[in-house]
């Protein structure tokens, strides 16, 4: 058995993940984030300015199909093809345009094939990074170095009824919002 912990933090408490909850504009999609990070979910719990919770659930992934974007096979460019592909931003020309659509289509993975994606979370700034290279801003050289002097920090995205079904709350707690909305 393949189990893991995982941690997802959010202003209420979750029992029962719900695949039809969710932002379709997340990094990777609609789907259900967590972390193995107990600081990170931590933060997202408190995104709002509100207490919230850490909701701790048990994940099976025997036989899941994973997509793990930080395994050494893939690169920085099929990270940032998927963030291009599923947030939403204003690209200012017809070039960021092309760009974009050329990374999709060359770097992105279909991810109906896959039940798991483990990768980077890009918080705001990181994904300013991503924009800029796209508009030609920002060479992949500097991008690669500026994502390695980061801490972004892994997620994992369960996208998958399958993925789903493998989730099973374990706990709650509490976060206070005084320590971590300011982070």
């Amino acid at each position: 058995m393949n189990e893991i912990r995982l941690l997802h933090g959010t202003d209420h408490i979750i029992e029962r993940p719900d695949i039809s909850i969710g932002n379709p504009h997340n990094d990777y999609g609609k789907g259900f984030y967590c972390t193995r990070l107990d600081e990170m979910a931590r933060e997202w719990a408190c995104k709002k300015n509100t207490d919230g919770f850490v909701n701790i659930y048990s994940f099976d992934m025997d036989g899941l199909k994973v997509l793990n974007l930080l395994d050494g096979k893939h690169s920085v460019l099929n990270w940032i093809a998927l963030l291009l592909k599923y947030r939403t931003f204003k690209l200012d020309s017809e070039i960021a345009i092309d760009a974009r659509n050329y990374m999709i289509e060359h770097y992105a993975a279909d991810l109906a094939a896959y039940d798991v994606v483990i990768g980077y979370r890009a918080d705001d700034s990181y994904f300013q990074y991503a924009q800029s290279f796209v508009s030609n801003a920002l060479p992949l050289r500097s991008l690669n170095r500026a994502l390695k002097l980061g801490s972004l920090g892994e997620q994992i995205a369960v996208i998958s009824a399958n993925g789903f079904a493998r989730l099973s709350f374990i706990d709650a707690y509490g976060v206070d919002k005084t320590v971590y909305f300011p982070k």
